[in-house]
């Protein structure tokens, strides 16, 4: 107990877990909506945007959170648009977009400053290291993300379930799609730091397939997702802290377990 008194002492630890509570609580809940609607895997695509867009800002010496969140929210936004495509399906979309965007941000990186360290804890997570400046932030965005997700809930629980339905009750889908997008948009950039771009997709898949375990409703399945990513993350954060193991790692680690132990009762119910 001393020693967890202690380890909240840090401001560093501090920022660390509100940022991380905050996001981990934005990609449970959006994460809902894009495993039903099969759009899990959008998240590992807007990641490697986010990378690409990182990358370059940080060799143009920019402000990073400001040039990867219009960057990765307009790529969203197109990623929608070429689901819709016929010629070009949803997963072929993401592939094709998200290998240009790394392969553009690591030529950028190897021209220009080189794999630093603010570029490498894009791509394999570094919480522990947010400024006080990217904190606010990430704070300002998350709550915004919580926000729109609570006051459009049920037109969201509408597009997810049955959009056919929605759209012939008068319901504005492609709008609500697009907002979908955009909110994965923000919480994926603001996860990277928290994650890295190679895991920050596991923060949106596992807390949602494991509430399916168990839970039958939509909102059961939101509030245990929710609760099992917050748990998750500080569980994780934790072992991380005592055992000396990356972050983002240890984070999916636990996550891991906790889908496991979900299946298992799921069977046994």
């Amino acid at each position: 107990m001393n020693e967890i008194v202690q380890m909240l002492s840090y401001h560093f630890m501090q920022r660390a877990l509100l940022v991380g509570v905050l996001v981990s609580l934005c990609a449970a809940l959006l994460g809902v909506s894009l495993v039903l609607k099969r759009y899990s895997m959008i998240g590992d695509g807007l990641s490697h945007v986010g990378f690409g867009a990182l990358a370059i800002a940080s060799a143009l010496h920019l402000a990073p959170l400001a040039v990867a969140v219009p960057v990765v929210i307009v790529t969203a936004v197109l990623l929608l648009r070429l689901s819709e495509n016929k010629k070009i399906k949803g997963d072929a979309a993401i592939a094709l977009i998200s290998s240009s965007a790394l392969a553009i941000g690591v030529i950028s990186v190897s021209v220009t400053t080189g794999m630093n360290t603010e570029v490498s804890s894009y791509m394999f997570g570094s919480i522990l290291s947010l400024s006080r400046t990217d904190t606010v932030l990430s704070v300002i965005l998350s709550v915004c993300v919580l926000a729109l997700f609570i006051a459009f809930y049920p037109r969201l629980f509408a597009v997810t379930f049955d959009e056919s339905f929605a759209k012939a009750t008068g319901t504005r889908t492609e709008a609500y799609n697009t907002l979908l997008a955009v909110l994965t948009a923000i919480t994926v950039v603001l996860g990277m730091r928290m994650m890295g771009a190679l895991l920050i997709s596991s923060l949106i898949i596992f807390p949602a397939l494991s509430a399916m375990r168990v839970c039958r409703s939509f909102r059961g399945v939101v509030l245990t997702a929710a609760a099992v990513s917050v748990g998750c993350f500080l569980a994780g954060a934790v072992a991380s802290y005592f055992l000396e193991t990356p972050t983002g790692a240890s984070i999916v680690a636990v996550n891991l377990l906790a889908f496991a132990v979900f299946s298992l009762a799921g069977k046994r119910r």
